[in-house]
């Protein structure tokens, strides 16, 4: 007769009856003899060098599997870092459930090994908290799972002593449904939805990162197909709907917000990145019809309530569907005229900025090269490319031009504008659709390309994972857009840096800005002294070749690519302008 199991074991079999198939982490004792019997039961453990990178990962995979990722740490420190990606899975409504050890629960109070109140510091931000008991495991991290994915996702956390994981207790059994429950709208609403959008002489879709979340791109391809509506993707929106659709307005984005007289948002928020609803950005009249599966997002900021549609947005887009039948937009609308017209002249200043060549090369050759020989390396239509971004101007230049035509391939910083998720990000994205038997939610069968485009900024949050990827033998692409700086650099050659260091090193005035970086610093050897390759490029010739050897190669790549300091131009943040003030240059978000 086997010895009875221990809580480790129990932690293990309840994980793994609920079809978890990857746990992203960082161990120590007590929490490695969970991931061991994790291993043991076939469940893949992703070791990090930092929970925080690890955190993040976990959310990713959260987001492009539609089940909780789930993340393992110790207590005390090891909660204190992975807290980074609970923050981070509450403002996106991504669905993690984080397991950490704690102290022995005789301990509680009297100092024991990195003891701290774990329940109490993440209950204001996690959607449950639960200090497990051995006989309560499989009860409470199925409660957890569940709760962590059901309605609004967010981050469930379960609290686990060391006394809890090493004792022996008895069997219990995890008891899940399949599938998340999906709530049907109100008839009414929905038909009083589609008679505003009857009505619209400028009607306009907005596809949000939930519609994504939710695997909804086979019916709202459908209703925009159908009806002829012109959608606007939001970052993580993009793919919902492929960017090279006819009823894109992306590259007309102001244009569709100031003219728009019904707004249908399905799966976003009327947060920063949507300008909160508010004029000027925005027609002041417009009517905004929000479809959330969170009761308490409806109504937020310009948001109406007695316009608004509860419910799941697979249902929802259905019902609507079937409430528009035999309506079409005119093509020969003026609103469409005018979308048009915006779309042209931005495509012409945008193509324009792509033909500059200097030496350092701009943002926009840089993502024009390395989009050019990607495009040749593996089409877009082909789905088999995950983009993964991050940085102020690395991330909102590239947005606009790297196209995606299918959706949950493209990773940002997100609503919180959280800088450090990429490399997990990237992490994530690499298990969520290419390990064996992996949860991942894939366009295609085909293996995916995982590619990173990193300020040299963000990229120094976590590049330490970069031996991570190397280790579980991950052929990451990563780009790092390197400009000397936060936003930009303040010198234009290595003497003028050199010469402002020496200052700063004196305590003198002139010197470095808190913005500066290390002058062209060697990035790509960190892919070499993990066993993978790097490039350094200074022209559209070296970086073409890079960005080919890279694609093809079998282990992570970092091409760190010197672009211009852009010294001389102002310190903002282009994405987070107030829509109150209208001197800015506008958002392109």
């Amino acid at each position: 007769m086997p010895p009875p199991p221990s809580g480790a074991v129990l932690i293990a079999r309840a994980l793994h009856e609920l079809g978890v198939k990857v746990i992203f982490g960082l161990v120590g004792i007590p929490v490695v003899q969970i991931a061991e019997e994790a291993i043991a039961l076939g469940i893949r453990f992703i070791a990090f060098r930092n929970e925080q990178a690890a955190s993040y990962a976990a959310t990713a995979y959260g987001y492009l599997t539609g089940r909780p990722g789930v993340c393992l740490v110790v207590g005390g420190p090891g909660v204190i870092h992975a807290m980074a990606g609970v923050i981070n899975s509450s403002a996106n409504a991504f669905p993690l459930l984080l397991l950490a050890g704690s102290s022995e629960t005789n301990l509680v109070t009297k100092g024991g090994f990195q003891e701290m109140d774990a329940i109490s510091l993440l209950a204001p931000h996690t959607k449950i908290t639960v200090r497990a008991s051995l006989d309560s495991i499989p009860q409470s991290i199925t409660n957890a799972y569940r709760t962590s994915w059901y309605g609004r996702a967010g981050t469930a956390f379960v609290d686990l002593p060391a006394d809890v994981i090493q004792e022996v207790g008895e069997e219990g059994s995890t008891h899940v449904v399949p599938h998340a429950p999906r709530p049907a709208a109100d008839p009414a609403r929905i038909q009083q939805a589609a008679n505003f959008l009857k009505s619209a002489k400028a009607p306009l879709v907005i596809v949000g990162k939930g519609a994504a979340y939710a695997q909804a791109e086979t019916i709202i391809r459908k209703l925009i197909d159908t009806t002829n509506i012109p959608f606007l993707p939001t970052p993580m929106g993009k793919g919902v709907l492929p960017d090279s659709h006819p009823s894109n307005t992306a590259s007309a984005r102001s244009a569709a917000l100031k003219g728009a007289d019904v707004v249908l948002l399905l799966g976003g928020r009327l947060n920063w990145i949507l300008h909160y609803g508010e004029a000027p950005k925005w027609n002041p009249s417009a009517k905004i019809i929000q479809v959330d599966i969170s009761p308490e997002e409806l109504g937020r900021n310009t948001g109406n309530t007695s316009l608004a549609i509860l419910g799941d947005i697979n249902l929802v887009t259905t019902q609507l569907l079937s409430a528009l039948s035999g309506y079409t937009y005119p093509a020969s609308s003026p609103f469409l005229t005018t979308l048009r017209s915006s779309a042209a002249k931005n495509e012409a200043k945008a193509l324009q900025a792509s033909k500059v060549d200097k030496i350092p090369m701009t943002y926009a050759k840089t993502f024009t090269v390395i989009k050019d020989t990607l495009d040749k390396l593996s089409p877009p239509d082909d789905g088999n490319i995950v983009y993964v971004s991050e940085g102020a101007n690395t991330m909102d230049i590239s947005r606009s031009i790297f196209p995606v035509s299918h959706p949950r391939l493209r990773l940002d910083a997100g609503t919180h504008a959280t800088m450090g998720v990429g490399l997990g990000y990237a992490i994530a994205a690499h298990s969520a659709y290419n390990l064996p038997n992996s949860e991942g939610i894939s366009p295609s069968s085909s293996r995916k390309k995982v590619v990173c485009l990193e300020g040299d900024s963000a990229f120094g949050f976590s590049l330490a994972e970069v031996e991570t990827m190397s280790r579980y033998g991950m052929d990451i692409l990563i780009f790092v857009i390197n400009n000397s700086g936060v936003y930009h650099g303040d010198s234009e050659s290595s003497d003028a840096w050199l010469e402002k260091q020496q200052l700063t090193l004196k305590g003198q005035g002139g010197g470095l800005r808190s913005s500066s970086l290390g002058w062209e610093v060697g990035y790509e050897k960190i892919a070499e002294m993990c066993g993978g390759k790097g490039f350094l490029v200074r022209t559209p010739e070296e970086l073409a070749k890079a960005t080919e050897e890279g694609f093809k190669a079998g282990v992570p790549v970092v091409v760190n690519v010197i672009i211009e300091s852009g010294s001389g131009q102002k310190l903002e943040f282009a994405w987070q302008n107030n829509s109150k003030k209208t001197k800015k240059p506008e958002s392109k978000l």
